[in-house]
């Protein structure tokens, strides 16, 4: 099936927008603040963004809102060699909503990988998982290295794919992602933390050293020491949040 062009999808918007979708199109699990729709055949998601209230209309006005940050973000991210949903269309709805139609990225998130694809403790694919880790750390060192932080960069927010013998990633979710001359410790700091939101159970501490050593790698403005300091304070930090949840036993 033929996907329709940017102002066939800017004209689905409306309708989209209400409570009973048209043929084709499913509701996506998503935050509070947004409403995500697929269409398999197309491979488009459209995501509308929810009003927040008074005080998300004046940050728009000094830094966009937040379709146009997603928008931006993506691109910016493309332009500089990393993979990103394609943006097909976007627009204004009523009530102070927008929309963006992206094209759906290859791949998995990292998070169903490790819990559900290439599982701990599973021998037969421990060499793959090693693999995914290892390859995630040079992907996720080489994005801080290039001056990016996103702004959620939970392993759910990264999909990943197995093509030509290797892995690929792609970053989702990006109305919040930047690009800094040089980002601050702590910026790359919440990015580690937010990917070691995994229970000890989920990712082992061989499993997170080994993410480490491959991001490492990449960080070349960075010592040694200071590399370590950062990967230790992920760790607990991440470990002091999943507790907060009641997550770890």
């Amino acid at each position: 099936m033929t996907r329709p062009s940017a102002g066939e999808l800017g004209d689905l918007a409306p309708e989209l927008s209400g409570n009973n979708p048209p043929g084709g199109w499913q509701l996506v699990a998503s935050s509070a603040g947004a409403r995500v729709l697929k269409h398999a055949e197309w491979a488009v998601f459209y995501k509308e963004f929810l009003p927040r209230g008074p005080l998300e209309r004046l940050k728009s006005l000094a830094r966009g809102s937040r379709a146009t940050r997603a928008r931006l973000g993506s691109e910016a991210l493309l332009y500089a060699g990393f993979e990103a949903p394609t943006n097909l269309a976007w627009g204004h709805l009523p009530g102070g909503r927008e929309y963006l139609f992206t094209g759906a990225a290859p791949g998995e998130g990292v998070a169903r990988w490790l819990l559900e694809i290439l599982p701990a403790g599973q021998s037969a694919q421990r060499a793959r998982r090693r693999l995914l880790l290892r390859a995630l750390g040079r992907h996720i060192g080489r994005l801080h290295a290039s001056g990016f932080i996103h702004g959620d960069l939970r392993s759910s927010n990264i999909l990943a794919s197995w093509r030509g013998d290797a892995f690929n990633f792609c970053l989702i979710d990006n109305e919040r992602t930047v690009r800094r001359d040089r980002p601050s410790g702590r910026q790359i700091l919440r990015n580690l933390m937010q990917l070691n939101m995994h229970t000890p159970t989920e990712l082992s501490g061989t499993d997170r050293w080994r993410f480490f050593l491959a991001w490492r790698e990449q960080q070349r403005e960075l010592t040694a020491v200071e590399s370590r300091i950062l990967a230790r304070e992920a760790y607990r930090w991440a470990m002091r949040r999943l507790a907060a949840k009641g997550k770890l036993s």
